[in-house]
């Protein structure tokens, strides 16, 4: 394939991204198809055509922090081929947690599991691990990270700037996981830790979704510790904001916009910072009756849809929706605070604010206006971007 100029991917960083895709999802499927037909047909094709959809999001971060510190020509294929093994592994996240959570829904369209289970006639099993769709969706997971490995050492051969690399790669992977077991054991144990909950948000969504896209897109360019250093607390403020907006989202958002039912992440019983805030507020307000009601229907997949309405009534009425949305501005700010202090070329440097804003339904000049207050400045520590979301309920 012909390296693109960076310049021409400028206008259009998923079309470019697309391409490369194309070009290594071909040349995979074509692998797959010489090895065995049947398994290219249902495990290998449904991994192409699962990364051939989603936002980019965290590939496109990874371009613009490339971008921003300075990166030009020599960086640009690398980068792009970085961005596609990034894709493969969100591929294989969202297979493994369908399977995971039981989910049977993915971007409105059944998911992968589902899928398998309704080629062969299969359907009907309540625990996906169980039966042939969800062990067959956990080999295409395994495949998707197989492939995104293969194609992120083909970058680390196309850059000079390869130190420091694998290690990011590495604990992106690790830590994506960790979070992901994390979410698991506080649901089997009944957590109401508001720690634990952030902490899990931390592994599973604000350094995997966001600090190291950024960091590995820095880390292509070459950049230096300083811009380093403030692209890791931007990501980690705006990666926190997003999975508390997320949370949000799976009690009070719109099906259509989500993909996913409403209310599912009640009747799975998610241990969620929001759910964590409204226990508290519970308890501090004396109501033993909330308490009740949250311990009954949060977790129970016999839940009604009037059960979800009382719920969300009451995370409403007691102030949990507001206090999870105010931390979400704050942080926000903060992540805006730490890319306008840095030195980064002006218009990538927009470019990466209305990323990781719009992924928390933010516009730059909602947070911007609030950046000069929350922001904790230079030098703080950056467990201050992680405390910040536990203020104001103890």
């Amino acid at each position: 394939m012909q390296t693109l100029d960076p310049h021409t991917v400028d206008r259009d960083v998923t079309a470019a991204l697309d391409l490369v895709l194309h070009d290594v999802l071909r040349q995979r499927i074509d692998e797959s198809l010489a090895i065995e037909g049947t398994f290219a047909a249902d495990i290998a094709r449904r991994v192409a055509g699962f990364t051939a959809g989603g936002h980019r999001r965290r590939a496109r971060l990874l371009w613009w922090a490339m971008r921003a510190v300075g990166g030009d020509g020599d960086e640009a294929d690398a980068a792009l081929r970085a961005a596609a093994a990034v894709e493969l592994v969100q591929t294989c996240a969202l297979i493994h947690d369908d399977v995971m959570d039981g989910s049977r829904t993915r971007r409105g369209e059944p998911a992968v599991h589902v899928a398998l289970d309704r080629q062969y006639g299969a359907e009907g099993s309540t625990r996906p691990l169980a039966g042939f769709g969800g062990s067959a969706a956990v080999l295409a997971g395994d495949l998707a990270l197989a492939w995104a490995d293969d194609v992120f050492a083909e970058a680390l051969l196309r850059t000079p700037h390869s130190a420091g690399l694998g290690a990011q790669w590495r604990a992106m992977r690790t830590e994506m996981v960790a979070g992901q077991y994390l979410d698991l054991h506080a649901q089997m144990t009944g957590s109401r830790s508001r720690g634990l909950a952030l902490r899990t948000a931390v592994l599973k969504t604000a350094c995997y979704s966001a600090v190291h896209p950024l960091l590995l897109g820095a880390r292509l360019a070459g950049a230096g510790e300083g811009p380093v250093g403030e692209l890791r607390r931007a990501g980690l403020c705006a990666g926190i904001a997003f999975q508390l907006e997320n949370d949000l989202q799976g009690v009070f958002g719109d099906p259509a916009r989500t993909g996913k039912p409403a209310g599912e992440d009640l009747r799975e019983g998610k241990a969620t910072y929001l759910m964590a805030v409204g226990r508290a507020l519970c308890v501090r307000r004396g109501d033993t009756a909330g308490l009740r009601m949250l311990e009954t229907v949060v977790g129970s997949p016999a839940a009604t849809d009037a059960d979800l309405c009382r719920v969300r009534d009451l995370l409403d009425g007691h102030g949990a929706r507001a206090h999870v949305t105010a931390r979400v501005d704050g942080l926000c700010a903060r992540a805006v605070g730490a890319l306008r202090r840095t030195d980064l070329v002006p218009g990538p440097a927009e470019q990466l604010e209305r990323l990781l804003l719009d992924a928390c339904g933010r516009t730059p000049a909602e947070a911007g206006s609030r950046a000069a207050a929350e922001d904790p400045g230079p030098g703080e520590p950056e467990r201050r971007s992680s405390a910040a979301v536990t203020g104001g309920v103890r």
